[in-house]
């Protein structure tokens, strides 16, 4: 059973092409390598907002040249967790994701019970469950789409660690994370891996099937690598900010990132 090795991955230190705020963010590296050791046909993301993810999704497919078809599905009007939003926040997307990725993905607006009527049974490699983050949503979201799942199926659950303000994902993964191969990481409010088919990728297994030391070796690299992301990400941020403010932001990033700004 090969053993992953993010180092081994060009792709872990790709800079994304899209940041934006969202509590994806550090989880954006994982999702380059994720698309290296599946190399998946197709990918299908259900609740993709601004795009972060789902962008870094396609971002790796177009630099590894992997042949995939990829399809976010979102209503793009918000819910109980995001708040409600307007067109603004589908447009935005429109304008960077279309130019990049419009030969191989597709934005689809609409409800996710809607869109599952669209797709094959056992048709998708990848699918990512990132819409309303209540225990209820999030299983039946689970539910409806798993017999669309390939034999190399893999789905995304984020948000696994996060207990706030209704979320209830965390409790879903609790309950089919020991039925099924899986790997969970804790930062960036939680991200879990469950293999579903029984042809899963050999690099993907060798991810679920690791020893507990090199497990937290994985964790560890890909906390580091998202925390670089969400620096990159507030030093954008800055430079939209009057310049007192953002001369300040960026040499505390400077910092942080040296490890030497103050608690």
């Amino acid at each position: 059973m090969s053993k992953p090795s993010p180092s081994d991955h060009p792709i872990c230190f790709v800079r994304p092409r899209r940041l934006a705020s969202s509590a994806w963010v550090e989880h954006v590296p994982f999702a380059m390598y994720l698309i290296d050791l599946m190399r998946p046909s197709s990918v299908v993301e259900l609740g993709a907002r601004n795009g972060v993810s789902y962008c870094a999704f396609c971002q790796a497919v177009d630099w590894l040249g992997v042949t995939a078809n990829c399809v976010a599905v979102d209503s793009w009007e918000g819910d109980a967790h995001t708040g409600a939003y307007g067109p603004s926040v589908l447009t935005d997307l429109q304008q960077h994701h279309d130019p990049l990725y419009g030969d191989f993905s597709r934005l689809q607006q609409s409800t996710f019970d809607e869109a599952v009527m669209g797709f094959a049974d056992a048709s998708i490699d990848l699918l990512h469950i990132d819409g309303l983050h209540t225990y209820e949503a999030a299983r039946h979201d689970f539910e409806t789409w798993l017999p669309r799942l390939s034999s190399r199926g893999v789905v995304l659950f984020h948000d696994i660690a996060e207990h706030s303000r209704g979320f209830g994902v965390w409790q879903l993964w609790a309950e089919i994370s020991g039925p099924h191969p899986s790997f969970a990481f804790q930062h960036g409010h939680g991200l879990g891996v469950l293999g579903i088919g029984a042809e899963i990728p050999e690099a993907v297994t060798g991810l679920f099937q690791l020893p507990e030391a090199q497990a937290a070796e994985i964790r560890s690299f890909f906390h580091l690598q998202g925390q670089r992301t969400a620096l990159r990400l507030m030093i954008d941020l800055a430079g939209s900010l009057p310049a007192c403010v953002g001369d300040t932001v960026v040499e505390f990033t400077r910092k942080l990132s040296l490890g030497s700004a103050a608690g």
